[in-house]
């Protein structure tokens, strides 16, 4: 597996094969594994916010999800075709995924029955389901699903809980869970449950799903995208900035001896 840094948060470069193909190797290893879809805003939030930087640092790994990542790994000289984006890779699971054991944890029961119904239909029944709950909401409610978790030992927990709950939930839990790989996917529960409507795939590659998901639930989202997508931006150009001026300092010197 190969990473690259990216403002202080490893991308794992990969795609949606690849990645499907990596779920079983995880998978067997003695301890969980888990792994963020990741957003400008992700990234943003990691280095800004200190506290968020400590929630997400029980991560083993970050995928890049959002096309800004993907021009900026670009620019960096990393051959990325395209992103994982976390709603793709999770219908790609449903459709394509019939070895391993699932677990779904999040979302409104509303939406938990639509995405269970999905997972059947889209996978001709053969995706294997042995759990899902959506009783999280606090953290007390959190020792009988680690429990439930345990004894059903799934190979795969996808959890749809939101930003910043569920990299929180990550940090407070994983330590509790005996095995498996832990996906934090938020809004994929409700793209693939049909309970939410995504960015058409136009919006998508330009990089604007933010502007969509704005406009679909602008009281909570218009904030946080507005600040962190700023945030991204400047800091973009100040680690451009620094690199620029590293490289002048270094021919300076190289031109005095």
């Amino acid at each position: 597996m190969t990473c690259v840094n990216l403002l202080g948060t490893p991308q794992l470069i990969t795609d949606y094969e690849r990645l499907l193909a990596l779920l079983p190797v995880w998978a067997r290893k003695p301890e969980p594994t888990a792994a963020e879809f990741c957003n400008t805003q992700i990234v943003a939030k990691r280095r800004v916010d200190p506290a968020f930087t400590t929630a997400t640092s029980a991560y083993d790994l970050f995928i890049p999800d959002g096309m800004p990542l993907i021009w900026c790994l670009r620019a960096m000289g990393v051959p990325m075709k395209d992103r994982v984006y976390g709603p793709t890779f999770m219908r790609h699971a449903l459709i394509h995924e019939s070895k391993l054991k699932h677990y779904f944890m999040g979302g409104s029961a509303q939406t938990l029955k639509k995405l269970v119904e999905q997972a059947r239909v889209l996978s001709g029944g053969k995706f294997q389901l042995v759990g899902a709950t959506h009783r999280y909401w606090k953290q007390e409610d959190s020792p009988a699903i680690i429990e439930e978790i345990n004894r059903l030992s799934p190979d795969v927990v996808w959890i749809g809980l939101g930003t910043p709950k569920q990299q929180q939930w990550i940090k407070d839990n994983k330590h509790l869970i005996a095995r498996g790989v832990l996906l934090t996917v938020g809004f994929a529960f409700d793209v693939n449950a049909g309970t939410k409507r995504d960015a058409p795939m136009w919006m998508q590659r330009l990089g604007i799903t933010w502007i969509f998901r704005i406009s679909q639930e602008p009281s909570r989202l218009l904030g946080r995208y507005l600040k962190y997508n700023a945030w991204f931006v400047l800091l973009c150009l100040f680690d451009l900035a620094r690199f620029v001026l590293a490289r002048m300092k270094k021919r300076a010197g190289a031109a005095v001896f």
